[in-house]
């Protein structure tokens, strides 16, 4: 079984692993169905969803009818206006079969402007209030793509307190001196106010030049148990923090297997030799201004 941490100051323990509903952009009910049972065999029980993952949340509703107590239920809105979240919110209940999720998520909240309008009177950040008034959501947070995700987060925290944060995070990322100091400020004011710390993308080999038909993410996964072990280790030496699963269906059983046997973080040059082997490169560009 796949071992289990505070989740911030929510009161909830969650596996160190969390699924990344985004694997079920495409999917089946059958699909979905197999991935339930190797969630149940391993014992993650948290799920990270949102409205814009294709077909994820209407694939987790039937599980919901079932499983409800079993799993920590997150989802995402990505509108930045009051009524647009609101009218995202309520859709996303429908499609879960739920009255309240435990986590609502503003999501890849990294644009300034988009920023701007959701922290703002009449912005998205109201609505996930009121809603979390209303019993719809126990616990708010705010998630984000891209090189500037930990310094926008580090924002969001002083505008609000917000009982998450998610942003990308893996070893190529990390390596990159301004995007390793970002990362290490927003750990540090994670620590600080306990909030829970997720991270996406471990799995990132490096863009696709051309995505396979069969493949759900837009980069090349990590996917040799070996490697998806070394990747996973890297992510999940680092205190507190979360790793959730890739998009990629395949690689699904390889990871919760590694999560069970963590054995540390790999040494540079472990990691370095991966990165050779396999042709990786960051998944955002270190120029980006943060």
């Amino acid at each position: 079984m796949i071992g289990k941490q505070p989740f911030g100051a929510t009161g909830q323990m969650s596996t160190r692993t969390i699924f990344g509903g985004f694997a079920f952009f495409q999917a089946t009910q059958e699909d979905a169905d197999r991935t339930l049972d190797l969630l149940l065999e391993y014992g993650v029980n948290h799920i990270d969803t949102a409205i814009s993952y294709g077909n994820s949340e209407d694939l987790i509703g039937p599980w919901m009818d079932r499983h409800r107590q079993d799993f920590f239920l997150a989802t995402k809105t990505d509108e930045r206006s009051y009524k647009g979240a609101w009218q995202q919110m309520r859709r996303s209940l429908e499609r879960l079969h739920v009255d309240h999720v435990d986590l609502i998520q503003l999501h890849n909240l990294v644009d300034r402007a988009e920023w701007d309008t959701a922290m703002a009177p009449g912005g998205a950040l109201e609505a996930v209030i009121e809603a979390r008034e209303q019993g719809l959501t126990r616990f708010i947070g705010v998630t984000g793509h891209g090189f500037s995700a930990p310094t926008m987060h580090r924002r969001s925290l002083e505008r609000f307190d917000f009982d998450s944060v998610l942003f990308p995070y893996n070893y190529l990322l990390y390596r990159q001196p301004a995007y390793a100091a970002s990362v290490d400020a927003l750990l540090a004011a994670c620590r600080e106010r306990n909030v829970a710390v997720q991270t996406i993308k471990a799995m990132g080999a490096r863009w696709w030049d051309v995505q396979p038909a069969d493949c759900n993410t837009g980069y090349r996964p990590i996917s040799e148990p070996a490697d998806v072990a070394r990747a996973a280790n890297w992510v999940l030496a680092e205190p507190g923090v979360f790793l959730n699963t890739t998009g990629d269906l395949r690689v699904l059983p390889a990871l919760f297997d590694a999560a069970t046997r963590l054995t540390g973080r790999p040494s540079d040059d472990e990691m370095d030799e991966m990165v050779a082997r396999l042709d990786m490169a960051p998944l955002w560009d270190p120029s980006t201004p943060l």
